[in-house]
């Protein structure tokens, strides 16, 4: 946990638009291969070094590709999903291994003179630099590059060089296709945020080279899912060499052997492609590869460079966030807003992992994060990746509809953790009762089609979305004796609370789904008659929001995270200083029953319904409800950021940030080695678009109400609303609004509607109350970077 202890990692530069690491630690070699990681939204390479070794975790992953496994019950039961999915790490592609004078090349002997790793973010490259003496006393430098192609999906590439340093060299390099290699790590069986252990997941169907090329073609025994991956190179040497290339079983592997005279270079370029299908057959995946890596030589390596450029340029043009006052956040920002794209630039209705393509963690599942979370940023950044993100749930409808059947409802019930739109969750409380999933879903199809105006999408998706999770909710829940509409017997957000009634957070949420599918039916009559929509429905859901239950204590003038949550006994928290995350060293028995918070959950309410809810309100409930809030989730961090800004308490507002955003670069859960926490990474977004400038959007009202910390001096930030790019720069005294191109918008700042058109639109940011911030429970101070 971020407030028990944990130290950051030492070695990075701070640089604006880098990471850099210098100089060598195996022993962070499994955070480092995560952080340096490199993805397209479809294609995941980890960072693990091209000479194979030392290694944590290789990992090479294709976003929807998994294998089933049996879920372990203690006890069956009716309705409990009966096998699981994890993420495959498919053929390794990175390996290029070196032999210089037959002495293989590994950091962990002979001597690195120097060595340093970076992560580019507007190149969108890793880069890498080694002078390195082996054992005999031979050095040599090693320069390579790789990507992770954001235009051509399908391919990734190296360019690897080697000069000897004093001496004309023999030198070997072995460029690999690998598949079924060991993978280490920790097991889901130790700690369930890790994964399930595969052993030999991958099953031979071809093996085949020719000239400087080769594929390998594999599948899954029980997902049946076929995969392909492909190599073709490129080499450069003064003089001539010996080439040969094999392939056979789960290894094709090209050598190069050349003796390479001092001041010269071998050069190697590796195109690598990868396709895999749940139908195709092997000759057509092979054909597929064969032509990516066809189309990725002709394109060449520089060309391949520049249109990765050129993309990123792009992005950052619609989606980038400038501060001033705080170097290392400024580099924590943007790194985040990078991983956040890989995540989701090419994923082509595939789901978004919690990770990413970044490790194995969460068994490559994608949860809730991804439309409360992730969405939001990309929405308002790159909305093409958040309408592709929801097409795949549109996919997945009618594993939906058949899982609310199987348990007897209407509608359609989204899955809390899947790969492919099956439930994977083998722990009901904490897992499937987490019904608001289906609600984040509609809230995020809702946003999307708002922000975008995106009708084909609202059309063919959303409206069949919001419909069928409409008739889910009307059903699940029921009017009470009083004529209010309940939710009972579900778990929100906060899984230390679970199986409770009427929980705000998923009311709420419901209840903005259902006034949704309503305003989706009406804007598109003809869609809903198709879908069997009656004005019946439309009656029916409309009066089931309207008398949505919110739970309040009127002794406590605060709302209750859930009904009767503030009757609950208090935890001692003083007896688990020190013993965080919970989950690991309590049982559900204990938490269940106490006033303890895993996670922002009526806070995080008060960001998004943020309408249904009073100044007074808001200030009451955070100050009640962040002294038994344990953050022992990455989620938690960022919401509470953003209802902390909005309630005055601007400095704790920056500090939770820094937890969220420092997550992965500080390690601050001790589990980076498994994978990026992508949600985590989007709240650094979301920090400081609605934190710190208080951004809002009901309805599709884009409203803002900017201030800044004590510890920032600027910030600047872009969206895209509709065709409209837009700016917004924020200090101390005033806001200043640009419009960069498309048609007028209409905002508000802090209240005052104005229309934003050719000319800049400046305003003065009243002050803010002072008033000192609550306590975080002991031990989960928000996290303070060292020397601040």
């Amino acid at each position: 946990m971020p407030h028990h202890g944990v130290h950051p990692v030492e070695g990075f530069d701070v640089s604006p638009w880098q990471l850099r690491w210098r100089g060598l630690d195996v022993d962070m070699i499994g955070r480092t291969e995560t952080l340096f990681a490199l993805s397209n939204g479809h294609i995941g390479l980890r960072g693990s070094f091209e000479e194979g070794e030392p290694v944590d975790q290789p990992g090479t992953y294709l976003s929807g590709f998994y294998e089933l496994r049996d879920l372990p019950y203690a006890e069956s039961g009716y309705g409990y999903p009966e096998s699981g999915q994890t993420v495959v790490n498919v053929t390794d592609g990175k390996i290029i291994r070196l032999l210089v004078e037959d002495e293989p090349m590994d950091l962990r002997y002979g001597r690195t003179v120097e060595h340093e790793r970076v992560l580019d973010f507007r190149t969108g490259t890793l880069r890498r630099s080694t002078l390195w003496t082996s054992p005999t006393g031979r050095t040599v430098r090693i320069r390579s590059e790789r990507l992770v192609s954001f235009t051509k999906r399908t391919i990734g590439a190296i360019r690897y060089e080697v000069e000897p340093i004093g001496e004309d060299m023999k030198l070997v390099l072995q460029s690999d296709l690998l598949a079924n290699e060991p993978i280490g790590g920790v097991s889901a069986a130790a700690d369930p945020r890790m994964a399930a252990s595969l052993e030999q997941p991958l099953v031979g169907d071809l093996a085949d080279c020719e000239d400087l090329s080769a594929v390998l073609v594999h599948h899954t025994r029980r997902s049946e899912l076929a995969v392909a991956a492909g190599m073709d190179h490129e080499l450069e040497l003064p003089g001539s060499a010996d080439t040969a290339i094999r392939a056979e079983g789960d290894l094709a592997r090209l050598t190069v052997a050349a003796t390479v005279p001092q001041g010269s270079k071998l050069v190697l370029t590796k195109y690598m492609g990868y396709g895999w299908s749940a139908r195709r057959s092997v000759p057509a995946l092979r054909a597929q590869v064969e032509a990516a890596l066809a189309m990725a030589r002709e394109t060449g390596w520089e060309a391949l460079k520049q249109e990765q450029a050129d993309y990123l340029d792009e992005f950052w043009l619609d989606a980038d966030i400038e501060l001033d006052g705080d170097p290392e956040l400024q580099q924590a920002v943007r790194f985040a807003l990078f991983h956040v794209l890989q995540a989701g630039a090419r994923g082509q209705s595939r789901a978004i992992p919690a990770k990413g393509l970044t490790g194995p963690g969460y068994d490559g599942h994608t949860f809730w994060d991804t439309e409360s979370f992730v969405l939001p940023m990309l929405t308002y950044t790159v909305p093409a990746a958040a309408g592709e993100e929801l097409r795949w749930r549109h996919m997945t409808l009618d594993k939906a509809r058949e899982r609310a059947a199987e348990l007897g409802q209407d509608g359609a019930m989204f899955p809390w953790r899947s790969i492919n739109g099956d439930e994977c969750s083998g722990y009901w409380p904490a897992g499937t009762a987490g019904i608001h999933v289906s609600a984040d879903i509609a809230n995020a199809t809702a946003r999307y089609i708002r922000a975008t105006g995106d009708e084909a999408f609202e059309v063919e998706c959303g409206v069949e979305l919001l419909v069928e999770i409409a008739r889910f909710f009307s059903a699940f829940g029921h009017h009470d004796s009083s004529g209010k509409f309940r939710i009972d017997g579900i778990t929100g957000p906060d899984e230390y609370t679970a199986i409770v009634n009427n929980n705000v957070f998923t009311n709420l949420a419901v209840q903005q789904a259902l006034r949704d599918a309503v305003a989706a039916c009406s804007r598109q009559p003809a869609v809903a008659r198709s879908l069997g929509v009656h004005d019946d429905d439309l009656t029916r859901w409309t009066r089931c929001a309207d008398d949505m239950t919110v739970p309040y204590d009127d002794d406590l003038g605060v709302h209750q995270q859930s009904e009767s949550f503030t009757k609950l006994d208090r935890w001692d928290f003083d007896r688990s200083r020190g013993r965080y995350p919970l989950l690991l060293n309590y049982p559900y028995f204990d938490l269940y029953r106490k006033q303890v918070v895993k996670q922002a959950d009526l806070v995080f309410a008060m960001y998004l319904f943020g309408d249904r809810f009073s100044p007074e309100q808001k200030l009451a409930n955070f100050d009640y409800y962040y002294p038994i809030t344990v953050r022992d989730s990455s989620l938690s961090a960022c919401c509470e950021a953003v209802t902390a800004a909005e309630v005055g308490y601007l400095d704790l507002s920056y500090d939770l940030m820094s937890e969220s955003v420092f997550t992965d670069l500080h390690d601050l859960h001790n589990n980076v080695s498994s994978g990026l926490h992508i949600a985590a990474l989007a709240g650094a977004w979301t920090d400081c678009v609605a934190g710190f400038g208080g951004m809002r959007d009901f309805d599709g009202q884009i409203t803002f109400a900017p201030r800044l910390p004590s510890r920032l001096n600027y910030m600047s930030f872009r969206m895209v609303i509709r065709e409209s790019r837009i700016v917004v720069a924020i200090d101390s005294q005033q806001a200043t609004y640009r419009l960069l191109s498309g048609p007028t918008v209409d905002l508000a700042h802090h209240g005052e509607q104005f229309v934003l058109g050719d000319d800049p639109v400046i305003r003065d940011i009243p002050p803010v109350e002072s008033r000192d911030a609550p306590e975080a429970p002991p031990g989960c101070e928000p996290y303070r970077r060292p020397g601040r």
